[in-house]
């Protein structure tokens, strides 16, 4: 699958941190799901559009690797890459870095959902992702035949 690679910076604020003025490890998941957010969007799509379909995301798998920590007025970036489309699952590898330094890798599982049951992720994902040249995935989601959100 090519490389379809979205980059979001994230500032720090007091509320993100614990009592030692550390990135408290639940904000990073925040972190992450802005990244992911951003993704979509640079593919020309959006949440609120989504859920008019009655479509959403929910997080199936999420593995993070901390490496080492973010301070209070931090300004971080978010390297967000999709990685793959298996039925209705998309794969995410994501990093957290401040300047050079990866601070946090990630990987996470996104399932595609309606009326809560998994379903192939929507026509306009697919399409856009098609356009971008992401088509072997994709022509296997087809080919399996998987029920349309």
């Amino acid at each position: 699958m090519p490389e379809i690679v979205n980059w979001t910076t994230v500032r720090v604020y007091y509320e993100d941190t614990d009592f030692s003025g550390r990135v408290y490890h639940a904000s990073y998941v925040r972190f992450l799901e802005r990244g992911r957010t951003e993704w979509l969007r640079q593919i020309g799509l959006r949440h609120d559009i989504l859920a008019q379909s009655e479509t959403a995301f929910a997080v199936r798998r999420l593995e993070i690797d901390f490496r080492g920590p973010a301070f209070i007025d931090d300004a971080l970036e978010i390297e967000t890459t999709a990685e793959a489309i298996k039925g209705a699952t998309l794969r995410f590898r994501q990093r957290v870095l401040r300047g050079e330094k990866i601070l946090v890798a990630a990987e996470t599982q996104i399932v595609t959902i309606s009326r809560n049951r998994p379903v192939r992720p929507p026509r306009e994902l697919l399409e856009r992702l098609r356009r971008l040249g992401v088509d072997s995935a994709i022509d296997a989601v087809a080919e399996r035949g998987e029920p349309q959100g």
